[in-house]
């Protein structure tokens, strides 16, 4: 059986990407207005009076473009039907325009997005408006990760699918986090933590993760897929959960701690399986060509 057969590439419902050129590009736009938003500030500095900031604009329009890129390339393999997949798109990307407007439109304009102080009625519509906006976001990407753990998804490539339900509890947490901070009023917790570390690392299991997963059915026998999955994920997951006991003891992350050690071992756990697939690969390819050049 062919490697193409192993893995699924064979079927066009189970590429990455398929049919999602509307969320790619609207992830590419998350560049595109990070781009600029980072070329203004260098130029002008990122502080707009009397509350913006153009840093903060461009670190949210890069992360929302990110997370889009993610999902336009995991969303063919959630099982969900053309009309179903077809709903979600057109409301995140519905959700994702008015964030992006509405995070950069307002840091140019020297105001919070989401707790504007002082402001017109403009600004306090839009800042609701974004309240809204996100709990739909948490709502739409929660029903689109109950999928994966359907039978349905799990047929479609079925070792992808297995990291990508560790990478949507990583979301979910995230999202928690997420709404920790706005009901918080910030993102500070005790003397120094915060929740935005716990925010950002959780949506990065997106890109982790399935990538382990695209290496291991490409470099990996058969019957070591699952388990260096499973290793990868529950890594990632011990790395969220230590990075939590860290912000809930009110410490920053970045500091010479138990959990912040804990939480460093981990993610670094949960990348061994990829580098050893690369690394054994390289040796393979440099052992080819020594045979070759004997």
């Amino acid at each position: 059986m062919s490697m193409q057969a192993r893995t699924g590439q064979g079927n066009d419902a189970a590429a990455l990407f398929r049919g999602e050129g509307a969320l790619t590009l609207a992830g590419l736009l998350g560049f595109l207005l990070a781009g600029v938003c980072g070329a203004w500030a260098l130029a002008f500095g990122g502080g707009v009076a009397p509350d913006g900031d153009v840093w903060k604009a461009f670190s949210f329009n890069a992360a929302l473009g990110v997370f889009l890129l993610s999902t336009a390339a995991i969303l063919p393999l959630s099982g969900l039907s053309d009309r179903g997949k077809r709903l979600f798109r057109r409301s995140y990307l519905i959700l994702a325009m008015y964030s992006y407007f509405a995070e950069t439109a307002q840091h140019f304009r020297g105001v919070n997005p989401r707790f504007p102080e002082g402001g017109a009625a403009f600004d306090t519509f839009l800042g609701i408006g974004f309240g809204i906006v996100a709990l739909l976001l948490v709502l739409a990407y929660a029903a689109l990760a109950a999928q994966y753990f359907r039978k349905r998804a799990a047929a479609i490539r079925p070792d992808m699918v297995l990291a990508i339900r560790y990478a949507m509890a990583a979301v979910m947490l995230s999202f928690a986090a997420g709404i920790g901070i706005a009901l918080n009023g910030g993102s500070a917790v005790g003397e120094s933590g915060s929740l935005l570390w716990l925010h950002g690392l959780g949506f990065h299991a997106l890109q982790a993760l399935p990538f382990a997963a695209w290496l291991a059915e490409r470099k990996a026998r058969a019957r070591e897929r699952r388990g260096l999955i499973h290793f990868a994920g529950a890594s990632y997951a011990a790395g969220l959960a230590a990075v939590g006991w860290q912000t809930a003891l009110g410490e920053p992350v970045l500091s010479w701690s138990l959990p912040s050690l804990l939480a460093f071992a981990c993610f670094a756990a949960s990348l061994a399986p990829a580098a050893r697939l690369l690394w054994n690969d390289a040796r393979k390819r440099s052992a080819v060509r020594r045979r070759r050049a004997a």
